[in-house]
């Protein structure tokens, strides 16, 4: 038994404790992943757009995937935000407003919408009209990307950060020693707790996000069938 242990003998337990919370993490990580990718194929087929799609790398840093997902997120809101400013640019101000209007029937949002499409591509389906009116006013995905990206922003400055996402088949010891890097064995409970926090906001995030993503996603599986 390493003398630590003996010194501080809740350490085993917060150990264990400590690994399970960063396979939370990763797991948290993939399925945020996998829901972006749904939503870029989305955009690509429907509107035209080009993003990339992402995969978690397993010889990176939490950090570094951290940025993979900013990034594509990033993207993704340039998107939504070239769309408003197509719509603008080519509406008239009264048909631009009854875009954001809650009170206007959606079926005349998608009509306008898909007006706009037609100059641009020359011509559109309901479906992309549809996207991109969902996009547009869903305040819930806006918020929800952007405080998505705070957050991974957060995780990937913090100790975290410079943890390979990577711990399977590796011994306990190796993964404690990358995961508290210089931090003393004594610190394992501070350590416990900054990783309760992040995953509690970070999961909290992941849930809301992966939530606006779906809306979107089924409505067009919806559409197209």
């Amino acid at each position: 038994m390493a003398l630590s242990d003996l010194l501080y003998p809740d350490n085993p337990k917060r150990k264990q404790e400590l690994i399970h919370l960063h396979q939370e993490l990763l797991d948290c990580m993939s399925t945020n992943f996998h829901a972006t990718n749904e939503l870029v194929g989305v955009l690509n087929e429907h509107l035209g757009c080009t993003i990339t799609p992402i995969e978690m790398r397993e010889s990176s840093t939490v950090k570094e995937n951290c940025e993979i997902i900013i990034q594509v997120m990033s993207e993704i809101q340039h998107q939504v935000q070239k769309i408003d400013s197509d719509m603008k640019d080519k509406l008239e101000p009264v048909l631009y407003q009854k875009l954001y209007d809650i009170k206007e029937p959606e079926l005349e949002k998608i009509a306008i919408a898909q007006r706009v499409f037609s100059i641009i591509f020359g011509e559109a389906t309901s479906t992309a009209a549809m996207v991109a009116i969902k996009l547009l006013g869903s305040n819930h995905l806006t918020l929800t990307v952007s405080k998505l990206i705070g957050v991974l922003a957060q995780i990937g400055a913090s100790v975290l950060g410079g943890v390979s996402i990577t711990i399977i088949g590796l011994g306990l010891e190796m993964i404690l020693h990358a995961i508290l890097g210089a931090v003393e064995r004594s610190q394992l409970l501070t350590a416990v707790r900054s990783y309760e926090k992040h995953l509690a906001e970070f999961k909290a995030a992941s849930e809301k996000y992966q939530r606006a993503i779906h809306e979107v996603t089924s409505l067009v599986r919806q559409q197209v069938q």
